[in-house]
């Protein structure tokens, strides 16, 4: 089993965060045009208001994969740069 290096990973799992952000927004939107098109407050736009704020904490969930997605791709950089530094 090989094991990828930290900054592909890093790659990967920034790559990841951001499809994860793109699918929340859009079930922001989608959960937001639901609520909108109901005119009476019934289980539907309960669960509209359910399913957007499921969407907003997925949405913030990314936001934090993709910090910390950042922060290993910096500290892989430091390290690849600070081992260039001491070989030369």
């Amino acid at each position: 089993m090989q094991i990828p290096p930290s900054i592909i990973s890093g790659q990967n799992g920034f790559q990841s965060a951001q499809s994860d952000l793109t699918q929340a927004t859009v079930d922001v939107a989608g959960a937001s045009q639901s609520a909108a098109g109901t005119t009476t407050v019934d289980s539907s736009s309960t669960n509209a208001s359910a399913s957007a704020s499921e969407a907003l904490v997925d949405a913030t969930q990314a936001v934090i994969h993709a910090q910390a997605s950042a922060e290993v791709i910096q500290t892989s950089s430091d390290m690849i740069g600070n081992i260039i530094n001491i070989k030369v």
